[in-house]
């Protein structure tokens, strides 16, 4: 019998944990070579795990719904034969112990607050944001494996923490075990609040996983950054008019489709080198200046839902190339295709709210950016125009722009700099540029 350990994929940086989303493969199952084996989610995407070997699926290690470490062996492979199947329902005991550890781990830690319990990068940044300090962090009962913190945990603390915190803070100081577990239902009993009541004739929608994330990173990205919003607007009829007549060559030369996005994001990279604080973030009284430029790009999924896409690199990148990038993360977007890395290491943002109808936004910052800029729809409008032989009304096509971005670091002239910026450098496109 030869065993073939299928481990959590690290799948970003950042990103140290995943949720079990739904299994495919059963104890017994037989599974080829990158066939899809379970779905995983983190704080950033879905994805797939494929098998990373052809065999018979001998033991699955954690339940749906289970967050687990990456690098943790979630399953076994027999790449031998379907015979290792027998041994599946020894599996089946094998789930429940990072359940059963967990109440007996999370004590150990809430009593001695020596710093030896792990906590992913995304339970800190809440802690951080809460102002939940390590010595009440570490007091939190944590249902994840071997009794770590999971977002859920600290969310629920933070949320019950009026009335559980006071009382479980001074009973754990005090001399050990025995406060720490009289502690706990202080905490559990929390959640027993009696239901809401609504009036009228309504429809009680739960969000879904990825609505709350999104919920919960506008709150957290409202309450970190002070939000200031500048406007303008720019002539885009240049743009309009040169997309109108390439976009058919453009299609046939290069196999791609042409929409104004790249050609937004093109003169938005074009202004970041000549502002290079736009494309920074804030850490503790440090600015970090990204020398990266990586522009995200707020997508709509067929759930309703926004994602933000990276291009990386976009500087680096001529108007072929930002089109080639944009139409493939919009498509595994809309496909739920996209990977982790996908939506990692963006350095500033743009989303076009005109793509719904809206004439303008004042967009929340995608943290840790400190700006994302809104692009509005594209109207006709009358316009004063000078000419050598002096004023005239025209016809042109004009588009607001708005800017939102972070008053700890970028004060009003930064941000009206660059937002000015970006509209002279759409007015300037050429209308006679070669496809």
């Amino acid at each position: 019998m030869a065993i073939v350990d299928l481990v959590m994929p690290k799948m970003g940086e950042s990103i140290m944990e995943a949720t079990v989303l739904k299994w495919h493969k059963k104890p017994g199952d037989k599974v080829k070579m990158d066939e899809t084996v379970l779905e995983i989610a983190t704080d950033k995407v879905d994805s797939e795990v494929p098998s990373t070997a052809e065999g018979t699926i001998t033991e699955i290690l954690f339940k749906e719904n289970d967050v687990v470490p990456v690098g943790t062996v979630i399953a076994r492979i027999d790449t031998v034969g379907a015979g290792a199947a027998a041994p599946a329902p020894v599996a089946a005991p094998a789930q429940p112990a990072p359940q059963t550890a967990a109440p007996v781990a999370a004590p150990a830690a809430s009593a001695a607050p020596s710093g030896n319990r792990f906590y992913s990068p995304l339970v800190l940044n809440i802690a951080a944001t809460e102002g939940v300090g390590m010595a009440e962090l570490e007091m939190i009962p944590g249902t994840g494996s071997e009794g770590r913190v999971t977002k859920k945990d600290i969310l629920n603390y933070v949320a019950n923490r009026g009335t559980a915190a006071p009382v479980a803070a001074p009973v754990q100081a005090a001399p050990a075990p025995q406060p720490v577990v009289a502690a706990q239902p202080a905490v559990t009993a929390a959640p027993a609040a009696a239901p809401a009541n609504y009036s009228g004739n309504v429809e009680i929608i739960e969000m879904d996983r990825m609505r709350k994330l999104i919920a919960d990173h506008m709150v957290r990205s409202k309450a970190t950054s002070p939000h200031v919003t500048s406007f303008t607007e720019a002539d885009v009829t240049n743009i309009v008019r040169w997309r109108e007549k390439a976009k058919k060559e453009f299609e046939k030369k290069y196999g791609e489709k042409i929409t104004f996005t790249p050609i937004f994001i093109e003169a938005i990279t074009n202004c970041i080198r000549k502002f290079p604080m736009i494309n920074s973030s804030v850490d503790g009284n440090n600015i970090v200046v990204k020398k990266d430029i990586n522009i995200g790009m707020a997508t709509a999924l067929p759930s309703g839902n926004l994602i933000v896409p990276v291009i990386k690199n976009a500087d680096t990148k001529n108007l072929l190339g930002l089109s080639r990038d944009v139409n493939g993360l919009a498509n595994a977007a809309r496909n739920n295709k996209l990977k982790a890395d996908d939506t990692q290491g963006g350095t500033f943002t743009m989303t076009n709210v005109g793509t719904f109808g809206s004439l303008m936004g004042t967009p929340i910052i995608n943290q840790p950016q400190v700006a994302i800029l809104a692009v509005g729809s594209i109207k006709k409008r009358p316009m004063v125009m000078e000419t050598p032989d002096g004023d005239v009304i025209a016809i042109r096509h004009m588009m607001y722009l708005s800017l939102s971005y972070d008053h700890r670091i970028v004060d009003g002239s930064l941000g009206a700099s660059f937002l000015t910026a970006v509209a002279n450098e759409l007015e300037a496109f050429d209308p006679n540029r070669a496809v």
